[in-house]
């Protein structure tokens, strides 16, 4: 199939999950329900993590956390806020203890009227431990509003210490409503309750007249669209690559300005993986980016309509990544399963996920203990279709 063939229109469904009326302020049958969405545990932490979630008018939330019989709430800003919006709701928890599942539940109170105020079941999410003797997550790309294979993936993917969506979540954001339902309910899945969430920006996660409102909806560790983490053996470095074209391109109307992110992530890279010793002296060194750094055919790239792999970021970020002695990258962007082995001029393999149709897609398990890290790519059936192993550089 050919990649850009696969550009349909969808919208996952919103529904309201673990919803509690405030007694004598239920809102009247015609109003919208508060909350829109399950929690969504995102940016895990050692110490903590993200909560977002979609709402339907000007809000406050809450979170509590339970340990024992002791009880913390979260919430609130920095400027003296409660946390608080119009579509959207988080509230970062922190303080946690690493490696530790925790039981947690959301509050929401509307700010205007009807008065409702929702609490959530309780639920748990467990934060990362960088110092496990082992780790296991999971990798999405390329789903593209594809309710269908959104739906299979989330069947097929274990619990997991995370899930990794790598990019290309939509095609287009030409409307805001696309984003709640897409980004925090996905073709009506809770599916963060199998393994909280770390996103990875995609070139179509550009795109749109409100492209620049995804920012709200997505929390990473660090708050950038870069970040680096530990889990147990595993160090992973997440990059934006960008678009898959100029910045100067006609077709994106002057919304995007990746060439700035590219240096600043090389800098990035330098001064800070290459120095924080979780990360310098991990066992495993995988990098996850969206658009790959290397392509099975790159002679005539320049030719081309689009990007295949993403020169403008290789190089900027190469001599860095063969310093830092990354084994893999981890991408999509071309809907083709692609495996390339590292090279003398390329020490670093380069693995590609499949496409958006479920007989396309793919996930990618990753396993790690002290004696091996392994690769598992999958269609949606099981299939096998890479199987790679990597012994620990420490």
């Amino acid at each position: 199939m050919k990649r850009r063939s696969f550009l349909t229109q969808a919208t996952g469904s919103a529904t309201l999950l673990g919803s509690t009326p405030l007694v004598g302020a239920q809102a009247p049958s015609m109003a919208p329900e508060l909350v829109l969405t399950p929690p969504v545990v995102m940016a895990p932490r050692p110490d903590g993590a993200e909560l977002v979630w979609g709402v339907s008018r000007h809000a406050r939330g809450m979170v509590e956390v339970k340990t024992g019989e002791v009880i913390r709430r979260f919430g609130g800003n920095a400027f003296g806020f409660s946390s608080q919006g119009e579509k959207v709701l988080r509230v970062r928890l922190v303080g946690l203890t690493p490696g530790q599942t925790h039981a947690y539940r959301v509050i929401t109170e509307s700010m205007v009227e009807p008065a409702e105020r929702h609490e959530s079941a309780w639920r748990e999410l467990r934060t990362l431990d960088p110092q496990a003797a082992s780790t296991r997550f999971v990798v999405w790309n390329d789903t593209h509003l594809q309710e269908e294979t959104v739906r299979r993936l989330h069947e097929a993917t274990p619990s997991a210490d995370f899930l990794v969506w790598n990019g290309d979540i939509c095609n287009d954001w030409t409307k805001e409503e696309l984003l709640s339902p897409t980004l925090l309910h996905p073709a009506g899945t809770d599916f963060t309750a199998k393994a909280p969430l770390m996103f990875v920006w995609g070139n179509h996660d550009l795109r749109g007249a409100h492209g620049f409102r995804l920012a709200d909806y997505v929390a990473t560790p660090s708050g950038k669209s870069w970040y680096a983490f530990r889990s147990g053996p595993v160090a992973v470095v997440v990059l934006n690559t960008g678009e898959d074209k100029a910045d100067d391109h006609p077709s994106f109307k002057g919304r995007v300005a990746c060439e700035p992110l590219r240096v600043e992530q090389a800098d990035w890279l330098k001064q800070e993986v290459l120095t924080h010793p979780e990360l310098r002296d991990a066992p495993y060194r995988i990098v996850i980016c969206h658009i790959p750094l290397r392509w099975t055919q790159e002679a005539g790239e320049e030719n081309r309509e689009y990007d295949s792999f993403s020169g403008r970021s290789r190089k900027h970020w190469h001599d860095a990544l063969v310093a830092w002695k990354a084994q893999v990258v981890v991408s999509g962007h071309m809907h083709e399963v692609a495996w390339i082995p590292g090279s003398q001029a390329f020490p670093y393999a380069q693995l590609t996920g499949g496409g958006p149709k479920p007989d396309q897609a793919t996930h990618l398990e990753v396993t790690a203990d002290a004696t091996r890290l392994r690769l598992n790519l999958r269609s949606l059936d099981g299939k096998p279709l890479v199987e790679q192993t990597f012994l620990p550089l420490v």
